[in-house]
């Protein structure tokens, strides 16, 4: 199930290792297909495209927040009270990464530094394989941390057009302004761009499919997108037989029933235990209720790669860049203290992904696809921009003006020299007649 690669003893670890498939220039190409048509065509071609994909035809794709509170009052309580847990955690932690306002001051002159939060934020929520409440709360709630205006929220329909209540539940505790019945590529283009019933936002985050990934790529520049490539989920599982084989054997399962175009690494420098894991995920699998997913995964690019040990391991894992790392050695330092690349990292046998999928605080939108070489995880800076106040008086422009003059007239844009000489710095070094 879970191919095997031995790398005990070799020494170019990279050229040995499998490589992911690159993203196709056919997928490429359709995406942009989809989201030239929803950028001229608005309405029209999200009506044609909702069709296509979903199955529904519809002309109106916004849920009113009265369907939201009584989605909220419809789950079960304990749901509720669990979804209202995770949104606080979420709260807490990213209410934390709000920076206050900052004053840099030299003789002079002041800067005032602070982070300005976006207009219109808008997240994505896969759908159709499954309901993702978790992720409405992961991407909408440290949006409004970072002071968003307004949040907007995008997910594919099920077959009748409508959006899982649990889904609507969590956009109602986490603050939703406006949510749409609307997925895939076709969504990315709507909120990038606008149309008759979607207004523009200013940033697009949230995890998809490999077409929702390229849609949102395509669309930067245009609007905000994070640097992470967040597509289908990726587990790198190093284990050493320390802990239980079925706590590694079932985290990477975890990952991988997310379904097709992920990615499920078991690393090992102790062959009975890869074995040993190799045994329970079979075990396991059997009784899983999304196995055919699970099995697709492991087919495509599920492995088991043996090293000599842990500097080796974190080589390996900094080449795949997983977006999930689960440590479960006797020793996890050995390994983590080598690891650069990684979305998240999760230590010891008692952390699962699964509590940083839904409860630890951290967004669970992390970088795959190997972004995760220069992204991180999703945060309350994704929809914020840096901004800064400068102010001169007098002092400082007599010490900084000859320096603007002279490096402006070194590159030969005699306007920003002008600017300072105007102001009355020097007359010698206005004049230039500094000829040491």
């Amino acid at each position: 199930m879970l191919s095997r690669v031995d790398l005990r003893g070799v020494a170019d670890i990279a050229g040995r290792l499998p490589r992911p498939e690159p993203v196709s220039e056919g997928s490429v190409a359709a995406v942009r297909e989809i989201i030239d048509a929803v950028r001229a065509e608005g309405d029209d071609a999200l009506a044609r495209y909702t069709e296509q994909f979903d199955g529904v035809v519809s002309s109106s794709w916004r849920v009113t927040p009265s369907e939201l509170s009584l989605a909220r009052s419809r789950i079960k309580v304990s749901l509720r009270e669990a979804l209202e847990a995770a949104a606080e955690s979420i709260a807490e932690f990213h209410r934390g990464q709000v920076l206050p306002e900052q004053t840099h001051n030299r003789p002079g002159i002041t800067i005032r530094s602070w982070d300005q939060p976006v207009n219109r934020a808008g997240c994505y929520v896969p759908g159709g394989r499954a309901a993702y409440p978790s992720t409405v709360l992961m991407t909408a709630i440290p949006a409004r941390e970072a002071g968003a205006d307004q949040v907007v929220l995008c997910v594919p329909p099920d077959s009748n057009g409508c959006v899982a209540d649990v889904t609507l539940a969590a956009a109602a505790i986490a603050g939703v302004d406006e949510v749409y019945a609307v997925g895939g590529a076709q969504a990315i283009a709507a909120m990038a761009y606008g149309t008759e019933s979607v207004g523009a936002v200013d940033v697009i985050v949230g995890p998809g499919n490999v077409y929702v990934a390229i849609a949102k790529q395509l669309v930067a520049g245009a609007v905000g997108v994070p640097a992470a490539f967040a597509g289908p989920s990726e587990v790198v599982v190093v284990a050493d037989g320390s802990a239980p084989a079925e706590f590694a054997a079932i985290d990477l399962i975890v990952q991988a029933e997310h379904g097709p175009d992920g990615l499920a690494w078991l690393i090992a420098w102790d062959a009975e235990a890869a074995d040993a894991v190799e045994f329970a995920v079979a075990q396991l699998l059997s009784d899983a209720a999304r196995r055919d997913d699970i099995a697709s995964t492991f087919h495509r690019s599920g492995h088991t790669v043996l090293v000599d040990g842990p500097e080796a391991a974190a080589e390996v894992v900094n080449f795949i860049s997983p977006e999930h790392l689960q440590v479960m050695t006797d020793a996890p330092e050995a390994v983590i203290s080598r690891v650069r690349n990684a979305g998240a990292i999760f230590r010891g046998p008692l952390a699962p992904a699964s509590i940083g999928d839904y409860v630890a605080g951290p967004s669970h939108v992390l970088p795959t696809n190997g972004t995760a070489r220069f992204a991180g995880a999703l945060s309350v800076r994704d929809f914020t921009k840096p901004m800064h106040e400068i102010s001169v008086d007098a002092e400082g422009l007599a010490a900084v003006g000859p320096h603007v003059a002279a490096i402006a007239d070194a590159e030969g844009l005699d306007a920003h020299a002008q600017s300072v000489r105007l102001r009355g710095i020097d007359s010698k070094v206005q004049k230039g007649t500094e000829n040491e």
